[in-house]
């Protein structure tokens, strides 16, 4: 699960045309609202985000629409879940977590951290005691394809250097079981090297967290065809969200499983190839194996 840092809003590092320059003030006051949130370690009123941002609380919020697609109360409740992850971690004291993360009352912590870290937290603070995990690597023409999955669906893909990947790749839940099974993920390694190569694969079941805007932007990259492109923009638009563009580049490249959501699909508006977690050479090898591959679907 990627953590949340103070967005990157005074630039374009994900390679995407933004309709607004750097320094535009919408981005500069969402930007302020965003480190303040993680100064404190969570939401804050919106009276004081404005006072922060040096606008009208009618207008943060207008800011946080259009430059995050979210609103400041949950970009502030990500943060919160963020600060609860690291009390976790160091802490067995779940209780004392609770307060370290700053949450009000024991129930709303465990609803609102549960849901967004994918298990209780007491098994998160336990390092997942509870969980099997199945994990395995195949070569590729990309590089080593690593997957791990639960019972229910795929957790993360990663592509390079299993010898460089492996070991923070599985070091998230050191209390899970982890068991390296090619056999039960046979099927779910070679639908990846299929997609590696550029040919059609069955979809896979996903158990990966988000927010609910990361949610959305990756069933619209589900749905973008074998062999097709679509620009950050047309993927906004798709969502209902026309002028989130920066907002869809930052779910693309937050995206916890590989290939199987293809953000590889997702270009610029002017053709060119954009960004990629995993390097250009990838994502230019994928695209042109899908564009020469075998499509079966």
């Amino acid at each position: 699960m990627a953590r949340i840092g103070v967005p990157e809003l005074s630039g374009d590092a994900y390679g995407v045309p933004v309709s607004q320059p750097p320094s535009d003030a919408a981005t500069e006051r969402v930007a302020r609202a965003c480190r303040a949130m993680h100064e404190v370690g969570g939401p804050m009123r919106l009276a004081d985000l404005a006072t922060i941002a040096g606008c009208s609380v009618r207008q943060v919020q207008r800011d946080f629409a259009e430059v995050l697609a979210t609103t400041p109360v949950d970009y502030g409740r990500c943060v919160r879940t963020d600060t609860a992850r690291m009390a976790l971690r160091s802490t067995a004291n779940v209780t004392d977590a609770i307060y370290d993360a700053g949450y009000g009352s024991v129930r709303a912590f465990y609803e609102e951290t549960a849901r967004r870290l994918g298990m209780t937290p007491s098994d998160y603070a336990a390092g997942a005691p509870a969980h099997v995990l199945l994990w395995s690597v195949t070569p590729s023409q990309i590089g080593d394809i690593i997957a791990i999955a639960s019972p229910r669906g795929l957790c993360r893909v990663v592509i390079g250097d299993s010898t460089q990947l492996l070991e923070p790749t599985l070091s998230e839940f050191p209390g899970a079981t982890l068991v390296r099974d090619e056999d039960a993920m046979v099927d779910v390694m070679r639908a990846l090297t299929a997609i590696a190569d550029g040919v059609d694969a069955p979809d896979l079941p996903m158990l990966v967290t988000g927010t609910a805007f990361q949610a959305r932007v990756w069933s619209a990259l589900r749905e973008i065809p074998t062999g097709e492109t679509r620009t950050y923009s047309e993927v906004a638009a798709a969502i209902g969200e026309p002028q989130a563009v920066r907002a869809v580049a930052n779910a693309c490249g937050a995206n916890p499983t590989a290939l199987a959501i293809p953000c590889h699909r997702v270009i610029r508006t002017d053709g060119s190839l954009g960004g990629y977690h995993w390097g250009l050479e990838v994502k230019e090898h994928l695209l042109t194996a899908e564009r020469t591959g075998t499509h079966t679907g």
